[in-house]
């Protein structure tokens, strides 16, 4: 059984209201006092019930995520599992809003995170590529006391922020062993597409893809990052003049989540049935090429899981606890057409 207040009390010696005074911070309680029960709290291990505690208060939690403007389909999953959130949330006074930008302005970034005020919001999970501006305006958010959780992709450095998502690099090494692998020794290029190389999630991809590459199949060549943007007529124009360039193109590399608009543009340029594609992320989408055979791995990541886990972090910071880590670790899926 959890101890409780009474047990803390009969712990420490004294009373339950001089229990509740040094539980909540009160005064007219004496140094002695305090120390009594800090002590008997490490002795007796003893958790004070945070959920009930801020219900008795009608303490609200407000929550935002801030996500990019524009996407397709792992976006919209991602919109979902918020969704879904909110309702079991609601009845503990968690509120989870959600706010769209142009991620790829720093300054539209920095300036809505500036906007933010600790009387509207007590945590941000944000996802959005790594710049001076946004690194600046996170700083000044930890300082106004909103936390912040880097949500799937973030800053360069990131040893003292909280971050939710896969190891990436991990994650573009596990691609490169699975193109590596399937190519079966034949010599030649890879294509490698990505929305945007300043997000940390593909850089990371990239480092850790290139790494396996080099080191373990002398016998294929990485060619740069395509950049799409997310718009199809640039993507259609990059990759169809990167395949007329390159006649030996065995592979190709999809690091960003979207798959679908990089997949139908590789589709214009060759025979996806005799290019070996991995992508990222479980996506209809993504699916449907999987059983189809235009794609022949997927790299994900449980998208609920990663919101529920944004959500855990900021609600412990909030509470000044230390989060779970082993809980919040999100795994790396390798999904073939065989067990989707």
């Amino acid at each position: 059984m959890r101890p409780t207040t009474k047990d803390l009390a009969k712990a420490a010696g004294v009373s339950l209201a001089t229990v509740d005074r040094v539980l909540n911070e009160r005064p007219n309680v004496s140094a002695r006092a305090v120390r009594k029960v800090q002590d008997a709290i490490k002795r007796i291990g003893f958790e004070r019930n945070l959920a009930a505690v801020n219900l008795a208060r009608n303490r609200v939690y407000r929550f935002l995520f801030v996500l990019p403007e524009r996407g397709d389909q792992y976006l919209s999953e991602l919109l979902a599992e918020i969704d879904s959130a909110r309702a079991p949330l609601k009845s503990e006074l968690v509120e989870v809003g959600v706010v769209r930008l142009d991620v790829e302005d720093p300054h539209a970034v920095a300036n809505l995170l500036s906007s933010l005020q600790t009387d509207e919001v007590n945590g941000v999970a944000l996802m959005a590529p790594e710049s001076p501006q946004t690194r600046d305006a996170v700083l000044r958010l930890n300082e106004r006391d909103i936390s912040v959780v880097h949500f799937l992709s973030g800053q360069a450095n990131l040893e003292h922020h909280d971050f939710v998502g896969i190891d990436n690099i991990a994650a573009g090494a596990t691609a490169g062993r699975l193109i590596g692998r399937f190519n079966a020794g034949r010599g030649g290029t890879i294509a490698i597409i990505t929305e945007t190389i300043h997000a940390q999630d593909s850089l990371k991809r990239r480092l850790g893809f290139d790494r396996v590459i080099h080191q373990n199949f002398p016998t294929l060549s990485c060619l740069p990052t395509l950049e799409t943007h997310g718009d199809p007529a640039r993507a259609e124009r990059i990759i169809k003049q990167t395949f007329a360039n390159h006649r030996d193109i065995v592979a190709a590399y999809i690091m960003s989540p979207e798959g679908r608009v990089p997949l139908e543009a590789l589709s214009h340029c060759a025979d996806l049935t005799d290019l070996i594609v991995v992508a990222h992320e479980r996506t209809p989408f993504n699916e449907e090429a999987l059983r189809d055979e235009r794609l022949d791995a997927i790299i994900a990541q449980n998208p609920g899981h990663a919101v529920r886990s944004a959500l855990r972090i900021l609600r412990a910071r909030r509470d000044r606890r230390q989060p779970f880590a082993a809980q919040e670790k999100i795994r790396i899926e390798i999904l073939l057409a065989d067990n989707l």
